[in-house]
C-alpha cells in the first residue's frame, strides 16, 4: 500500500469576515518585541493584514510574527531589529486578527465504542503498527520529501546499529543528520579503533587502554585538519560520518559544555548551532529523533507541524521520537512541541530500522540491528 499524505483542511475564513486587522507595532529596540507581542505555536497561523488573511509560510514556536515585504515572517527574538513590525495580540480565534488553526490535519474518526481499554500509548503498547506506517512514510519521503534524523551517540556503540544507519544513508532515506560531538567522535573511533568509548563495538567488551581511544581519534582528526582529511589519510571506509560525507548529507554537530575536543566541525556557539539546525529543519517534511533528549527537545522547539511547499500546498510535517525513556516524549509534550491531538506522531518505538525492513516488506518482522 502506497503512503498517502493527510490532506490539509483550511479554516473557513469567510466566517471571520468581520474580524479586525491584526495590530502591528514596531520593535522598540534590537532584540526586543513590543508589549503584547504574539508568540507563535507549532500550528498554521493566519494574520489579517490589508483585508486579507495571510498564512505564516514558515513557523517556529516561541518566535514572533513580523510583517515585511508583503508576507508574514517568523523571527526569533534575537533577530528582531528596531522598527520591525511585530504582530500584537494574545487571542487565537480571530478576535485580534490572529487565527491559530490546530485542526488542519485532522484524523478521520473511527467507529467504535466510546469506552475501551488501551486507547492511549504507554510502555505496554505494541508499536508494530507505527513501524509499518514509518516504513511507508520513509519510502514516500525518499523521493518526495526531506527526512532529518536527530541522533544520540548510542548508534555508534553497536556494530550492527551503526552499520544499519549507514545503509539508510546510502539508501537515500537520510537528508540531514543533527547530532553532537559524541556521535561523530565515537563513530570515527569505531572506524579507527573498532571501539566506542573504549568498548569493542561488536563484543561490548572494554579494551586495554581503551579510554584513550576517543581522545586519540579527536587528536588525529585535528592533526589532519578536518574529518575529511582524517578519513582520507587514515583510509576510513565505513560508518555514519563516512557515509554522510560520501553521500553529501548535511551533518550538523552542535557542541555542549561537556564535550571532549571537540572535533573541528562542531559548533561551539549555541546560536550558530541553532541556526544551522534550523536551516535543515526548514526543509524537513519528516523528523526522526532517536536516543537523545537534549537535541530532540531543541529540534521539537524548532519544528512546526506543517510545511508550505513551493506550489503553495500545505502539508504535514511528521515527527517521531524514538527513545527508551518516556521522559523524552513527555518532555516534548509538556513543552508543546507535540500536539496531544496527533499533529505529530510521538511513540517510544523500539523495533529496529534497516534498509531491508523498509524495502522488503516480507522481512520487516525479522530484520534486526
Amino acid at each position: 500500500m502506497s503512503f498517502q499524505l493527510r490532506p490539509y483542511f483550511s479554516p473557513d475564513l469567510s466566517a471571520l469576515s468581520g474580524a479586525p486587522e491584526v495590530k502591528l507595532c514596531p520593535a522598540p529596540a534590537d532584540g526586543v518585541a513590543p508589549e503584547g507581542y504574539h508568540a507563535m505555536s507549532i500550528f498554521p497561523e493566519y494574520f489579517k493584514i490589508g483585508g486579507t488573511w495571510h498564512l505564516a509560510s514558515e513557523s517556529r514556536m516561541d518566535c514572533v510574527a513580523v510583517w515585511e515585504d508583503g508576507r508574514v515572517a517568523v523571527r526569533e527574538f534575537r533577530r528582531l531589529r528596531r522598527g520591525d513590525l511585530v504582530a500584537v495580540g494574545r487571542t487565537e480565534q480571530g478576535e485580534e486578527g490572529i487565527l491559530v488553526h490546530p485542526d488542519g490535519f485532522r484524523e478521520q474518526r473511527r467507529e467504535g465504542d466510546l469506552f475501551a481499554f488501551r486507547q492511549g500509548r504507554s510502555r505496554e503498547t505494541a508499536f508494530s503498527r507505527d513501524y509499518d506506517e514509518l516504513y511507508e512514510l520513509l519510502r514516500h519521503e525518499r523521493d518526495h520529501g526531506k527526512v532529518v534524523w536527530v541522533m544520540g551517540p548510542a548508534f555508534a556503540f553497536d556494530h550492527d546499529a551503526r552499520d544499519a544507519f549507514a545503509r539508510l544513508v546510502e539508501g537515500g532515506y537520510v537528508h540531514a543528520v543533527l547530532a553532537g560531538n559524541a556521535l561523530a567522535t565515537h563513530d570515527l573511533e569505531a572506524a579507527y579503533r573498532s571501539t566506542a568509548l573504549g568498548q569493542n563495538i561488536y563484543t561490548q567488551e572494554s579494551q586495554p587502554g581503551g579510554h584513550y581511544n576517543h581522545l586519540d581519534t579527536i587528536n588525529r582528526v585535528k592533526l589532519h585538519g578536518s574529518i575529511e582529511g582524517f578519513i582520507e589519510q587514515e583510509k576510513i571506509h565505513d560508518g555514519i560520518v563516512y557515509n554522510c560525507l560520501k553521500q553529501k548529507v548535511p551533518l550538523v554537530l552542535a557542541g555542549s559544555i561537556r564535550d571532549d575536543g571537540p572535533l573541528p566541525p562542531v559548533y561551539a556557539d549555541v546560536y550558530k548551532a541553532q541556526d544551522a539546525m534550523r536551516d535543515c529543519l526548514r526543509k524537513a517534511t519528516t523528523v526522526i529523533c532517536m536516543a537523545t533528549t537534549l537535541h530532540t527537545i531543541a529540534t521539537g522547539n524548532m519544528t512546526p507541524s506543517y510545511r508550505v511547499l513551493p506550489d503553495g500546498t500545505v502539508r504535514q510535517v511528521y515527527f517521531y521520537c524514538v527513545d527508551i525513556a518516556e521522559f523524552t516524549v513527555n518532555k516534548l509534550s509538556d513543552r508543546g512541541s507535540l500536539s496531544a491531538r496527533g499533529r505529530y506522531l510521538a511513540a517510544g518505538l523500539t523495533r529496529p530500522l534497516t534498509v531491508n525492513s523498509i524495502d522488503c516488506p516480507a522481512r520487516r518482522r525479522i530484520s534486526c540491528t
